[in-house]
């Protein structure tokens, strides 16, 4: 399944590339199914670590057609990992504020196994904005949709939403990196 999943998922996201750069996207997926596993997750967290994105960043992928690929429980993960609203799509979303927002609420409700994905996944995500942030300066966050102090503000709510579910070594990894964090963004708020 892992194999498969790593084939589709590089078919749907293309040759598409991380916000602002030429690193693959790729390489996102392969670090957060990496994640997984080294935190103690199977092969369908890992599976789901490397399909996450799918829903929210690929046209014309549906819960549907994963769950005919690789079942029941794989679907609804992917599905629990976006945050599209209904009637989104790839191309056209809700406002970035009212979607984080949903998606927080949904975080803290779900069972351990989807919190493990979900913290591998924004454990990437903050180290690589906090290599850009060394490296680039503050103009890195210019690529976002989200002003600083709430990219601040929701990476500290979604900790505080899945930090207990999320293994010792995890959390504290997160934690460092967001005290990280707090020395380039000095406030959290999710107003604009």
């Amino acid at each position: 399944m892992l194999a498969e999943a790593l084939a589709f998922a590089l078919a749907c996201h293309g040759e598409q590339t991380r916000k602002g750069g030429a690193i693959p996207y790729a390489s996102h997926l392969l670090q957060v199914a990496g994640l997984v596993l080294e935190h103690g997750g199977d092969l369908s967290q890992a599976a789901v670590g490397l399909l996450h994105d799918t829903l929210e960043d690929c046209e014309g992928v549906s819960e549907a057609e994963i769950r005919a690929r690789f079942g029941e429980e794989v679907a609804r993960m992917v599905a629990a990992c976006s945050d599209l609203l209904e009637g989104d799509r790839p191309d056209r979303k809700a406002p970035w504020r009212e979607r984080k927002e949903r998606h927080l609420e949904h975080l803290a409700r779900m069972d351990r196994r989807l919190q493990l994905v979900v913290g591998c996944d924004k454990l990437h995500n903050l180290r690589s904005l906090l290599a850009d942030l060394e490296s680039e300066g503050l103009s890195a966050l210019e690529r976002f949709t989200a002003v600083p102090r709430q990219t601040r503000w929701y990476y500290e709510a979604v900790r505080a939403a899945i930090g207990a579910g999320l293994p010792e070594r995890l959390r504290r990894e997160m934690d460092q990196l967001l005290e990280r964090l707090r020395g380039f963004i000095a406030e959290a708020s999710p107003e604009p």
